[in-house]
């Protein structure tokens, strides 16, 4: 019962949308009805509120941090086999993206995807974090910047992490590519925003 009672846990806790929880309470209008209808920090950036874009981003990465770091810490202590250990990353993972309290409506999953990074290891998510702030240095695009961490994590959790949880952070790596693919169709086609123009208002904003 404890490894079924630790992913549904995991799930739950994967399915608190920090994007729509701190807009309610900002009383901001809820980030999927406006710009990308993405529930995500970059998406309440646009209601020009930085600092509910900013509670949005450690609200949706500590919940990823949480239940990863709970799970690496009690799962010894409870006897859960390390594969549902690893599977709790990927229960908090999926409630993000599919999210049980929001009418299964959620976001990309990056900050999330951190959060699991960092409870792995610090210098996976470090080298995750460098490599995003690089491209996006250079490209001002959060999804491309988003798109290469991805592509990256999976070879820094190789030199540094377990078969196993490597594998993790492939699968994690693989969904968020997933949830980006219509992003993908944009970049491909130059029609991608960025951040280096003057930000439009949220209902002028294309789909993320």
């Amino acid at each position: 019962m404890a490894p079924i009672a630790l992913l549904v846990c995991a799930y739950l806790v994967g399915s608190l949308s920090f994007a729509v929880i701190v807009s309610r309470i900002f009383g901001l209008p809820d980030p999927r009805s406006y710009g990308s209808g993405n529930p995500g920090a970059t998406n309440v950036l646009r209601s020009g509120r930085k600092a509910a874009a900013a509670l949005t981003l450690v609200g949706d990465a500590a919940k990823g941090w949480l239940v990863m770091a709970a799970a690496l810490h009690f799962g010894p202590l409870w006897q859960i086999p390390e594969p549902a250990v690893a599977g709790a990353g990927i229960a908090v993972f999926l409630g993000h993206l599919f999210p049980v309290f929001f009418g299964f409506r959620g976001g990309k999953g990056v900050a999330t995807a951190f959060g699991i990074l960092l409870a792995l290891s610090v210098w996976v998510a470090a080298a995750a974090a460098a490599a995003w702030l690089l491209t996006f240095a250079m490209f001002r695009v959060s999804s491309l910047s988003a798109l290469v961490a991805a592509a990256l994590a999976p070879i820094f959790a190789a030199l540094m992490l377990p078969g196993l949880y490597t594998g993790l952070v492939i699968l994690l790596a693989a969904l968020l590519v997933w949830r980006h693919r219509t992003n993908i169709r944009r970049l491909l086609r130059g029609e991608e925003a960025g951040f280096a123009a003057p930000r439009p208002r949220p209902q002028d904003m294309p789909p993320e």
